[in-house]
């Protein structure tokens, strides 16, 4: 028997089973039952019926992780329109170039970032403007409790196939305008039964929100976490000390972060006296992206009594298509060498590494390739971008999303990045990982922070250049000067990746998710020059 796959199911099968349990922990403390949690989403779904809002418009969401980010969401979603989450960190330009890129009809902004819509309104195709606190805003914003209260439960909820889209996910735009990833209700569902098999989700399962909902769809987790009936615990935005306390408060079980907030984590637990960090619930936690140091993964597991799990993806991906949580191959000795890796790939999801031509990289784990992925959870394609979207599918191998990372596969079919293909430091015909030189300066314990890009080289191209935040914070006095940082590469690297040039910084660029800004490094240290060896 086949049914469609629908993302309005997840509620309703919180609803109908776990109606007077906890559903939401407001990021002011208001608590929600799953009873409570869907009324409000039914209201939302009548109240933006009432205003004309029809199945395939788009609504945005612009929110930090509070409850009405998961109501609007919902509401959205029951009505068969497209949920639009927006990063909370954009410019009121971004906004406008997303707005009407996607012809957004209406949107849910919360009140600290409602001006940043406000400054562009004018310019906007949406007519329809929501906002949690009115009186805070300028302009002519609905509140929306007001517009819950004003509105019935009832809406007429539209037949909806599993090939349509229901989300909009834009990306952050960093070589050009952002891109919109179009996802289906068959790509979010598949996406999210992955996410609750490989983060062994459950009913009394208490998610900490430390991870941006924007983030594609909070990696799934709006939906997981709500389809499996656990609670959500919302924040607005990562504080180091709020977070340990509501681990504790709320007996956290499982929660999502960007090795930098897990950095922030580390920092608060030695500064602070090693102060437990879980509440009678074993936690959870898990990764993403570039590998975490050793030294962040030992002090995770082994200071906090956490269990880390690393995974890897994109927008365009779910995200998860790699877990390197394989237990069965883990143990004492090759613990964090497993734990760095990207990982294998997840239930039905083809993940390969292929060179120029399409082929298969050996199983050495020294020939580098592209990854590229054909699964379930990838994305249907990008939002009026059909040229970008025929690259994405067919650059070095036809039907395969190409992720744009090098790296190398291992005998167990296990993935390790080795870079980006344009952060790929090309050294007189040498190729080098800046993640490799990045791992290195890690292990030194007066580094907080490090990002290595290729620099311009007259006599090489490209050398290898760092950006290092000390680890006292100070760039002007640090610990350890830079050539006694060169010599300790020296000792650790062949001597063509030797990393020669260091500047110290205050703090790195960073996305929403705590990923390192590398363009912006590149673009500052290349601006003279007319082009780059490694075009990154």
């Amino acid at each position: 028997m086949e049914t469609p796959l629908v993302v309005t199911d997840f509620l309703d099968q919180a609803r109908t089973h776990y109606a007077d349990e906890t559903a939401i922990v407001g990021a002011g403390g208001d608590r929600f039952t799953y009873a409570e949690f869907a009324e409000r989403a039914d209201r939302f779904a009548a109240a933006l019926q009432e205003r004309g809002i029809e199945k395939g418009d788009r609504v945005a969401v612009l929110d930090p992780n509070t409850h009405y980010h998961l109501e609007a969401a919902y509401g959205a979603m029951q009505i068969g329109a497209i949920f639009t989450p927006l990063n909370y960190r954009l410019t009121p330009d971004d906004y406008e170039y997303i707005l009407a890129d996607a012809g957004v009809d209406a949107i849910y902004a919360d009140y600290e970032y409602a001006e940043k819509i406000e400054a562009i309104r004018d310019d906007a195709p949406t007519e329809t403007f929501v906002t949690n606190d009115a009186d805070a805003v300028d302009g002519e914003w609905e509140a929306f409790d007001d517009v819950l209260a004003d509105a019935g439960t009832e809406f007429d909820r539209p037949e909806m196939a599993e090939d349509e889209i229901i989300t909009i996910n834009y990306t952050s735009g960093t070589t050009g305008d952002p891109k919109g990833v179009c996802r289906t209700h068959r790509t979010e569902t598949l996406h999210a039964y992955l996410m609750s098999i490989y983060h062994e989700i459950t009913d009394d399962d208490v998610y900490l929100w430390t991870l941006p909902m924007f983030h594609v769809n909070g990696w799934g987790h709006i939906y997981a976490v709500t389809g499996m009936g656990a609670t959500h615990v919302c924040t607005r935005g990562v504080n180091a000390d709020d977070v340990v306390s509501t681990i504790r408060e709320e007996d956290v079980s499982f929660l999502c972060a960007a090795p930098a907030v897990l950095n922030q984590l580390i920092d608060y637990y030695e500064n602070e006296g090693e102060p437990a960090m879980s509440g009678d619930n074993q936690v959870r936690a898990t990764t993403a992206g570039s590998a975490p140091p050793e030294a962040t993964i030992r002090a995770v597991e082994d200071e906090f009594g956490w269990y880390l799990k690393h995974l890897y993806g994109a927008t365009e991906t779910g995200p998860l298509i790699t877990i390197s949580d394989a237990k069965r191959l883990i143990d004492d000795e090759n613990r964090f060498e497993i734990k760095k890796r990207q990982g294998m790939g997840v239930l039905g999801t083809d993940v390969r590494v292929v060179d120029e031509d399409g082929n298969d990289v050996p199983q050495d784990d020294q020939t580098l390739g592209e990854v590229v992925v054909r699964g379930n959870q990838v994305m249907d394609r990008y939002w009026n971008k059909p040229e970008e979207t025929e690259e994405a599918f067919s650059d070095r191998l036809e039907g395969y999303y190409h992720m744009g990372d090098l790296a190398t596969v291992d005998e167990n079919g296990m993935i390790a990045l080795r870079d980006r293909k344009k952060d790929i430091i090309i050294s007189g015909g040498e190729n080098i990982s800046s993640i490799e030189l990045e791992d290195t300066l890690f292990d030194h314990d007066a580094v907080a922070d490090a990002a290595v890009i290729p620099a311009p080289s007259e006599e090489w191209g490209e050398t290898p250049k760092a950006f290092v935040v000390p680890s006292n914070g100070d760039p002007d006095d640090p610990p350890v000067s830079a050539d006694e940082l060169t010599a300790f590469t020296r000792d650790r690297l062949a001597s063509y990746k030797v990393v020669r040039r260091i500047e110290y910084v205050e703090e790195l660029p960073k996305t929403a998710t705590g990923k390192t800004q590398k363009y912006e490094l590149r673009q500052q240290e290349w601006a003279d020059e007319d082009r780059m060896i490694g075009e990154g």
